[in-house]
């Protein structure tokens, strides 16, 4: 039987967070701050991640384009538990990462940008 493109979407979630220790927690949202796909833990809102998600990149956007910044890459937010990093999925979407803080932030970019692209084709 052929898997819906949302559970394709999160199996991709899960294939980051199994290969990247460091990720917590991920979702898909779409710009206008709907959960496409997620793999949260419980107790994590979903609406909640994907209204602020979309308001984030929204600003990220806004003052990357205003500041000269060029087009937006990525967003992160580091608090002393760890970080959230938002990342674009096409013109679409938002990847959305929450990660621990002692994590290689290079690798979980490396890993965002891997799974940014394959989640492209299914956005």
């Amino acid at each position: 039987m052929a898997r819906s493109r949302t559970q394709l979407m999160v199996s991709r979630l899960r294939d980051l967070q199994a290969g990247t220790p460091d990720v917590e927690a991920s979702a898909v949202v779409s710009l206008d701050g709907l959960i496409m796909a997620s793999s949260l833990p419980s107790g994590v809102e979903e609406d909640r991640v994907s209204a602020m998600s979309a308001a984030m990149h929204s600003l990220g956007e806004r003052i990357s384009s205003e500041l000269g910044r060029g087009v937006l890459d990525q967003v992160y937010i580091r608090g002393d538990t760890g970080y959230v990093i938002l990342m674009s999925v096409g013109q679409e979407a938002v990847l959305t990462v929450l990660a621990r803080k002692n994590a290689k932030l290079g690798l979980i970019f490396l890993d965002m940008k891997r799974t940014a692209a394959d989640l492209t084709k299914l956005v």
